[in-house]
């Protein structure tokens, strides 16, 4: 059944979809919309599941977590400031290896306060141990989150699914709902295990010496990689039963590109029209978006990207001091290939400053022209490129 639905509310449907038992948030623009429509859902007994109005998005985590271990599916969802706010209860689920869901809509972190769209309040969480799914438009978004649960529940990993805010959150787009058994089939049996059962207790959250910390950490680490063959089978498998799939990279005309650009989230759409124009104009330009963020897909970028002269990475975010994000990881990825892509860092889309396709396109032509990437990103601001 497709409806015409903003991001958020594509979000709300994913989880009424997933017989989610708990949720629990705290409302913080632009993520407010996915609490009031589960809200509403709950009340109208759409979702059966129990709702928690948390009084902060530290504690909306901390009960989620409690509520995680006990055997049940749950979600949660958050921006910004929020993001943020939870970081200290982030590394504690992670670290409990609870599968929670977590619906992420990218908004500045401030200050100053702004409210715009920029993926540093998810990026700056990518060391807290949750895998993370960026998405480029509502039915993605909807799906992704089906997809994160068959995922989370068979790791037992926290995942993030993240969407621009304001494009992505509140842009209203037809959107593909499944149906309901078929999701049912799609995700695994509720058989989650309840670490409060006192027929089979055991020790939550004991404090351990280095050799043992270490050791959870090595597992955590190694299970993280292993994730990313889990993700490829659920989405394999997602579009075999829905006929949609994404991959963690999607390669675009790449094959025989001379250059590429590199995309995330809703940046991607505008990027499409930027390739398809250059094509026209006899440029051979190719697009890859990136999908999976944590684990980071280092075989994929170098698989598709590491035969090309000029990449171009366009992140709506910032490391400051340092640079790009997306960038960073993308040379990271080939700095020990002898023969290796030159890569150009843009800062640009900031607060959801506008990138259109005919700025992707200059932007792609400029660096056809320059001999050498400078050290530090570009910055695409106003009218000064």
């Amino acid at each position: 059944m497709v409806e015409l639905l903003s991001g958020n509310y594509a979000i709300a449907e994913a989880v009424r979809l997933c017989d989610v038992d708990f949720i629990a948030a705290y409302p913080i623009t632009p993520q407010t919309p996915i609490y009031e429509k589960i809200s509403e859902m709950v009340s109208d007994g759409k979702i059966r599941g129990q709702m928690m109005r948390a009084e902060s998005e530290h504690s909306a985590m901390a009960a989620c977590i409690s509520a995680s271990l006990t055997g049940v599916r749950v979600f949660t969802a958050s921006s910004s400031q929020g993001i943020a706010f939870m970081h200290e209860m982030l590394h504690f689920a992670s670290g409990n290896r609870v599968p929670i869901v977590m619906g992420c809509v990218n908004r500045v972190v401030s200050s100053p306060w702004a409210f715009g769209s920029d993926q540093t309040d998810t990026l700056s969480q990518r060391d807290t141990g949750w895998l993370q799914l960026y998405c480029e438009n509502g039915q993605e978004a909807l799906d992704t989150v089906i997809m994160a649960y068959r995922v989370a529940e068979t790791v037992f990993l926290p995942v993030m699914v993240i969407i621009d805010g304001f494009y992505t959150s509140h842009f209203i787009e037809p959107v593909d709902i499944p149906e309901k058994e078929n999701v049912d089939r799609y995700l695994p049996p509720k058989n989650l295990p309840n670490r409060f059962d006192h027929r089979n207790p055991a020790f939550l959250q004991n404090v351990v010496d280095a050799f043992y910390y270490s050791e959870f950490k090595k597992r955590q680490f190694e299970d993280t990689l292993r994730a990313k063959d889990v993700i490829v089978e659920a989405d394999r498998i997602f579009g075999d039963t829905f006929g949609r799939s994404y991959g963690i990279v999607e390669a675009v005309h790449l094959d025989d590109a001379e250059i590429g650009i590199v995309t995330s989230g809703a940046i991607t759409s505008c990027a499409r029209l930027s390739v398809r124009n250059l094509r026209e104009k006899g440029i051979k330009a190719g697009l890859l978006k990136i999908k999976l963020f944590r684990p980071f897909p280092y075989e994929e970028v170098v698989r598709y990207l590491s035969h090309l002269k000029k990449v171009v990475v366009i992140d709506r975010n910032v490391s400051v001091g340092k640079g790009g994000i997306f960038c960073d990881e993308l040379k990271a990825s080939m700095c020990n290939l002898e023969n290796r892509p030159q890569i150009y860092g843009f800062i640009g889309g900031l607060c959801g400053e506008d990138l259109p396709p005919e700025l992707i396109e200059k932007i792609t032509l400029y660096v056809l022209r320059e001999e050498k990437p400078p050290e530090m990103p570009i910055w695409i601001h106003g009218t000064n490129f």
